[in-house]
């Protein structure tokens, strides 16, 4: 194996350092997948004898950096807390003192009480670009990290349920749906990028009063055509009508009693009661109510199966509010009752917090619902049977909800509660990722923001785009399919390119540009290195006996330096679960790739250099496309 070969080369070099020696010591280390991991076990077995510190003291120190003028890793001196010096005076001791011929790296600068460590160029780029051609979409990946031991790989994997895009059925897949689809869907790469066993639930808004009224509404304006060539639409319209309809008649009964006249027999009839009672009959599991119901549902699902292929998203279970059965509800308010977490107030069921927990934490959750007077349960009480549910059924190591920032209290109550019960084990174990507001959307519907509008809108627009060349038109395959991807990319790209708590302005006219930092450019920056791959037309064995010691150029070793931060870009997502930590990545990997295209010609060079050049760019590609389909985004060939 290439990558192997390169890793055996590099360590003769390194003072007798062997592999099996450095995950002994180090066993979070995996050069074989990261050969950063590699360089930092090396530069701190150099600094143990100068610092006079160990080198496993040194190791959690050393960081890669973010920007290539800095070096590529960084020892910030107060770390190793060394007593009675100063940090400055000794950073500048240590570059002294730093050998001249290390085989990894140049001679350290010192900045203030900072280290500065750059790469060699050669080592590096012999390593890493056989390493990345070899290991393809798994370069990147790290299967270790998901172990349940680390160091024993037949321990078994890690389990991790991500519960995310959850769309109410009948109601809009709205702006907030569609973060929470974006973001999870992430998520669920990213930990199964990490090796974790990876259970991607969608747990719908399938239940509730509103499915009475919608039943109401489909018994008087229902069109069994319009819902089987569009169930999602055609539900809501009716959700909508229905709607206007009850506050029309709930205006007119107020008004009657405004005149005096005697409505009780009005409001017992009224639409609202009306989907009460018809509520009560799904509870009760009557058949004929049910089947409708689950026409509603199973037919939305289809609709949604559908929309959610075209952005590369499944899901393992679409689950709901429906699925939580009666009795298990019963079961969790008797253990809560028992345990005196519960209390009536004014014949409802109700948690104080107040009076659970002392201090802060109290006051902040106050008070909550469990059921209503009439002995309805609210959702509250729904999620706390699904998720002891869900732990019975999974057994998971760790829970993440991807849920709106509006929910955080509501989140906060529900792991409380679940702490209280007494399984404080499975409450650490779960964990909110929450995300802020989309401003500004709108869609050819109005202010209805189903998703499907919102993707045809960009996809209409990228197509507009693309017509406005017409020989690069005429080249692709497949025009619309390539719009639609385009204009997927364009939303997604936005979405992720801040922090997940920011919230952000939805532009159509800047997120579909092929300026700056968008989407856009991302598939350009792809489909440009596809292109010059397939320019070169030198074939994958002649590429894997490049002579790559030709690749001196400072614009060369640039490229190779960042190609070789992806797996700690990687593995730290894992610690901030921030997408845009791998967008920032994806866009200085693209700037710096695209600046080095007039520097590095493949086409028209001599045979050896262009081989060695397309080797990195295909080294190049490789990268790009893992960063983009750990995004979610479907890497373009040609556009």
């Amino acid at each position: 194996m290439a990558s192997a070969a390169g890793i055996d080369q590099l360590l003769a070099r390194l003072d007798g350092l062997t592999l099996p020696a450095i995950v002994d010591k180090f066993p979070t280390t995996h050069p074989d997948v990261n050969p950063y991991d590699l360089y930092r076990v090396h530069l701190s077995r150099v600094l143990a004898p100068i610092t006079g510190v160990d080198a496993d003291k040194i190791h959690p120190a050393v960081h890669w950096t973010n920007a290539l003028d800095k070096g590529d890793f960084t020892l910030p001196v107060p770390a190793l807390r060394i007593k009675g010096a100063k940090p400055d005076a000794l950073s500048a001791e240590w570059a002294a003192k730093f050998p001249e011929d290390d085989p990894l790296f140049e001679k350290p600068v010192a900045a203030g009480p900072f280290l500065s460590f750059f790469v060699r160029g050669a080592p590096l780029t012999q390593l890493l670009i056989p390493m990345i051609r070899e290991l393809g979409a798994e370069y990147g990946r790290n299967r270790f990290l998901g172990l349940k031991d680390p160091k024993d790989p037949n321990s078994g994997k890690k389990r991790i349920v991500v519960e995310f895009s959850s769309p109410n059925i009948a109601k809009p897949f709205h702006a907030g749906h569609l973060r929470s689809t974006i973001i999870g869907s992430f998520l669920a790469n990213l930990y199964e990028g990490a090796g974790w066993d990876v259970v991607r639930i969608n747990y719908l808004g399938d239940w509730g009063k509103q499915y009475g009224l919608l039943a109401l509404a489909f018994e008087k304006y229902g069109d069994e055509e319009a819902l089987k060539e569009d169930p999602i639409d055609h539900l809501f319209r009716l959700y909508v009508r229905i709607n206007a309809d009850k506050d029309a008649e709930k205006e007119a009964i107020e008004a009657k009693k405004k005149e005096g006249q005697n409505v009780e027999e009005l409001e017992a009839n009224s639409l609202d009661e009306q989907a009460r009672r018809y509520f009560r009959k799904m509870t009760d599991r009557d058949e004929a109510t049910l089947a409708l119901w689950e026409r509603f549902r199973d037919l939305s699902i289809v609709r949604y199966r559908a929309t959610y292929a075209r952005l590369n998203i499944k899901f393992d279970e679409y689950s709901g509010e429906s699925q939580v059965t009666e009795e298990a509800m019963d079961k969790v308010a008797k253990e809560m009752a028992e345990k005196g977490i519960t209390r009536e107030d004014q014949g409802a069921v109700i948690i104080d917090f107040t009076e659970l927990i002392p201090g802060k934490e109290g006051k902040r959750l106050e008070k909550a619902i469990i059921r209503k007077k009439d002995g309805t349960a609210l959702y509250l009480t729904r999620d706390i049977a699904e998720l002891l549910g869900r732990y019975e059924k999974y057994k998971f190591d760790h829970m993440i909800y991807v849920v709106a920032s509006q929910q955080d209290l509501h989140l906060q109550r529900l792991f409380k509660i679940i702490e209280l019960l007494g399984y404080k084990d499975v409450a650490s174990r779960c964990q909110h990722i929450n995300f802020g507001l989309v401003l500004g959307m709108s869609t050819r519907k109005g202010t209805v923001k189903f998703l499907d509008d919102i993707l045809r809108d960009c996809a209409d627009h990228m197509h507009d785009v693309m017509r406005g060349n017409e020989t690069k038109y005429s080249q692709v395959e497949d025009p619309e399919g390539t719009a639609d991807t385009l204009g997927i990319s364009s939303v997604m790209t936005q979405d992720m390119s801040g922090k997940r708590g920011n919230n952000y302005t939805f532009d159509l006219a800047v997120m579909t540009s092929f300026e700056g930092d968008t989407g856009p450019y991302l598939q350009y920056a792809h489909t440009r290195l596809s292109s010059i791959k397939r320019r070169a037309d030198i074939s994958d064995e002649e590429l894997a006996k490049a002579d790559l010691s030709l690749l001196t150029e400072p614009h060369a070793v640039n490229v190779v330096r960042l190609l070789a931060q992806w797996p700690d870009v990687a593995q730290n997502t894992l610690r901030t679960l921030e997408p845009t930590t791998v967008v920032t990545y994806l866009f200085r990997l693209t700037h710096v790739i695209s600046s080095s295209y007039d520097h590095l010609q493949v086409v028209g060079s001599e045979p050896a250099l262009k081989a060695a050049r397309m080797a990195l760019y295909d080294a190049s590609r490789i990268v790009v496309g893992n960063c983009m389909r750990l995004l979610g985004l479907s890497p373009l060939e040609r556009m």
